[in-house]
């Protein structure tokens, strides 16, 4: 229920209803500033404040003629106020209006998502610290590198979270502007002080200058933004995704009572969320290119990112909402397996130890690459044969030459890799490191 009530928050910021409720908004502030400055009468703006209202269904209806939606917006307007509305769009143009809005609209949304952020991030902090000194096999290109821990993994992403956090943060103060500033950004027909005071009305910074438009540098911000999110969504589910193949499975999505996994095979439990979450990423990337497209417009203005905009504000982000309930949800009900992560541990016979013996030989005094072919033979003959490697060093004459029994214990301690494992925790989670 939390997952679903999220989504139809979100998307409530993007309806028709709600996006003509915020054009609403911006025209009233204009109003209130020019009656501060004496420009509209009092009783007038008291008649603008009790009827200014619409219908959607009229404003479609007035558009089909008009072709125009901001017109046929303020023409439904004019019809609820009456005589009054002479005052409502004084010395605007239809930017001053939807830029702001636009303003107003990405910064709700913008805060829905830094909750979602908040709460994702408190997710992998948990699992991190659940799984702190569970000690499971690292990778690099797929293979057998050294030990790591899955309490470690979790915090490398938490990590990632908070740049995310801190970028988006950036991103939302870059965005929340306004601009009241006439046909090509020069107040002509306008008061830079009603812009002052109707963007304060409305919780809006002041655009420095401005032409027709916000420029959309802005605008590339906050969509890059949400595709770096949605990129630390997708490495985090590829990783979930390879740990759940079945060679690996160290961990397991959650799997409901219920659930099927294949319509043809009954033994199925796929890592369906992680796929779907790495989909969706495809999808905020791309329209991250489109507003980045969208920066270069002719002169003051033309509208070819207005249509881009139409599209990739409401779609990013109810798509990112979305992706972070949902991996929040993935995260949550995660199967760890700590069996596996064991087996795999010691599933290539331990060969993981061959960058200790073979520093171990330096320390000794032999030159590193003799040191590091001796190691490198007896490691390729144990993964052939399949036997363990700490063993075969301890046997091996010219090794027993050059490290004592005391030293090779030292050696074959796993305990050793996770040595450091306080200290960047400490690093990651506590507040003054950040």
């Amino acid at each position: 229920m939390i997952e679903r009530y999220s989504r139809q928050e979100m998307a409530s910021l993007w309806t028709l209803e709600n996006k003509f409720r915020v054009w609403l908004e911006v025209e009233l502030a204009i109003c209130e500033a020019w009656t501060r400055l004496g420009r509209i009468p009092q009783q007038e703006m008291q008649v603008i404040r009790d009827k200014a209202d619409f219908d959607v269904n009229r404003i479609l209806e007035l558009e089909q003629i008009t072709k125009h939606d901001v017109i046929a917006f303020l023409t439904a307007v004019e019809e609820k106020v009456g005589p009054a509305s002479r005052f409502i769009h004084l010395g605007c143009t239809s930017s001053d209006i939807v830029d702001t809005a636009n303003g107003i609209l990405l910064v709700r949304a913008g805060e829905q998502i830094a909750r979602d952020l908040d709460m994702i991030l408190a997710t992998l902090k948990k699992k991190a610290m659940d799984n702190k000194g569970r000690m499971v096999m690292g990778r690099t290109h797929g293979i057998h590198a050294e030990p790591t821990s899955f309490g470690l993994k979790m915090a490398g992403f938490y990590a990632e979270f908070k740049r995310h956090q801190k970028r988006w943060k950036a991103a939302l103060e870059n965005i929340q502007v306004g601009k009241i500033s006439g046909a090509v950004g020069t107040y002509a027909q306008l008061d830079p002080q009603v812009e002052a005071i109707a963007c304060d009305l409305l919780g809006l910074h002041v655009d420095p200058v401005s032409t027709q438009i916000i420029q959309r540098d802005r605008y590339a911000q906050y969509f890059t933004s949400l595709a770096l999110i949605a990129g630390g969504i997708e490495r985090l589910c590829i990783e979930l995704r390879h740990l759940q193949r079945t060679e690996v499975l160290e961990v397991e999505e959650g799997f409901s009572k219920g659930q099927k996994g294949s319509s043809a095979m009954p033994h199925k439990k796929n890592p369906i969320s992680a796929e779907n979450l790495c989909g969706l990423a495809r999808l905020v990337r791309s329209n991250s290119v489109s507003a980045m497209e969208n920066t270069g417009l002719w002169h003051e203005r033309d509208i070819s990112h207005s249509s881009v905009e139409r599209v990739i504000m409401p779609d990013s982000t109810i798509l990112i909402d979305y992706m972070l309930h949902r991996l929040n949800t993935l995260v949550t009900n995660l199967r760890i397996i700590p069996e596996n992560m064991e087996r795999n541990l010691h599933g290539s016979f331990d060969i993981y130890f061959s960058q200790r013996v073979l520093l171990a030989l330096v320390d000794a005094g032999l030159e590193r690459q003799k040191g590091y072919e001796m190691v490198q033979k007896l490691a390729m003959h144990c993964w052939q044969n399949k036997i363990s490697f700490p063993q075969t060093v301890r046997n091996d004459p010219a090794m027993k030459e050059l490290l004592s029994a005391e030293v090779m214990d030292r050696v074959f301690d796993p305990s050793y890799y996770l040595r450091h494992e306080d200290m960047i925790f400490s690093r990651v989670f506590d507040a003054s490191s950040h």
